[in-house]
Order: structure tokens, then C-alpha cells, then sequence
């Protein structure tokens, strides 16, 4: 199973309310399955979007399901909050992103064209926000899940402090999706990766 077939199987069984279906159909009408995730850190090649939200989804599982998640703090979620949230965190990052070309030096300093990303922000709405701004649009999102989507970003973004630390005090989801997000940013998709044998 490829990427696109893993991430329809688990959109269609996970996530169900009313809207799904709009959000799938727009989904599929994007580039969501062949944009980058960045433009030059983790993700920045074709289908890197794609790769990334399952990539999250698996770390948010993994972190919900230790004992003590459940067992001392009583975090528990429905899959279909956890689908959502992790799938759909950077759903911003759809039509985003364009293809340009550059001139750069090879390893003999011949001149050579390049593809590289750029940005195209046709919505400029920051980040998280508008990645549930997005959502939103088709699905009815609880509170925990909006502020998890919003904050996904923890410290790293450009977002009030004080504001973050409250919403990952007030709304563990988003907490966890922080920590799902950095693990499959750095751990999963980055240089340490990169350099362990497969």
C-alpha cells in the first residue's frame, strides 16, 4: 500500500462526521498528495506533505497509547480526533507551495538549473490557525481539536508564549501533537534519519 491508498484507508475508517466526504473531495482536488512539507527542512520533495501527516499520525498513536497517558493523566481520544488532528495539522500547507528553478554550482562549478520550492501564499492566515480555519470549513471541530491544530507548532512558531503554554497546559491533545509533530519532523524525516542504516 503507497502513501495516498494508506492515507484514504485510514480518512475513510477514522474519520466519519458529517463533512468528511466535502473535505476528502477537496483533498483530492489539491496537490495534498504531491506538495512538499517545506520548502528546504523535512519533507521538501514531492509527496513530503503526504509522508509527513501519516508519519504523525503513527507518532500520535504511539504517544496516546502509552499506559501512562491513559493510566496517570486519563488522556484518551477518539480515533477520529486523532486521525483528524494528526492528518490534518498542516492541511495549510495545501496549493502552497510552487516549483521554480534556480542556477547553482555543481561539485565541477559548471552553472547548472535546478527545480527548488517556493512559496505562494494565497491565504495568508499564519499556520496553525489556518490549518484549522481550513478544517473547519467542512468539518465541526471540538474545542481540544482546534487548539491542538492551531498550537501544533508548540514554542518553535511565532505565537505568544505565554498564549502556547497556556493552550498545551488547557488542551493536552495539542501538547501531544507537538511532541507527534517534532518526532516525525526530526526523528522520523530529519538528519538523524538520514543517518541511520536502514
Amino acid at each position: 500500500m503507497d502513501n495516498r491508498e494508506r492515507f484514504l484507508s485510514i480518512f475513510k475508517e477514522k474519520i466519519t462526521r458529517e463533512g468528511a466526504d466535502k473535505l476528502l473531495d477537496f483533498l483530492q482536488g489539491s496537490d495534498f498528495f504531491t506538495a512538499p512539507a517545506s520548502t528546504r527542512y523535512h519533507g521538501n520533495y514531492e509527496g513530503g506533505l503526504l509522508e509527513h501527516s501519516l508519519n504523525v499520525y503513527e507518532c500520535l498513536c504511539d504517544i496516546l497509547a502509552r499506559p501512562r497517558m491513559k493510566e496517570l493523566y486519563g488522556l484518551e481520544y477518539s480515533e477520529e480526533s486523532i486521525a483528524i488532528v494528526a492528518l490534518l495539522h498542516d492541511i495549510c500547507k495545501v496549493n502552497f507551495y510552487k516549483v521554480g528553478s534556480r542556477n547553482v554550482k555543481d561539485e565541477n562549478g559548471r552553472w547548472q538549473t535546478v527545480p527548488y520550492y517556493t512559496i505562494e501564499d494565497t491565504l495568508p492566515y499564519g499556520h496553525g490557525e489556518k490549518s484549522a480555519y481550513i478544517v473547519s470549513a467542512y468539518l465541526r471541530l471540538s474545542r481540544e481539536e482546534a487548539f491542538a491544530i492551531r498550537y501544533h507548532m508548540g514554542f518553535s512558531g511565532t505565537e505568544d508564549p505565554g498564549n502556547v503554554g497556556k493552550a498545551l497546559e488547557m488542551f493536552p491533545l495539542a501538547y501531544a501533537l507537538v511532541c507527534a509533530d517534532m518526532e516525525a519532523a526530526f526523528l522520523m524525516e530529519g538528519k538523524l534519519h538520514a543517518e541511520t542504516p536502514q
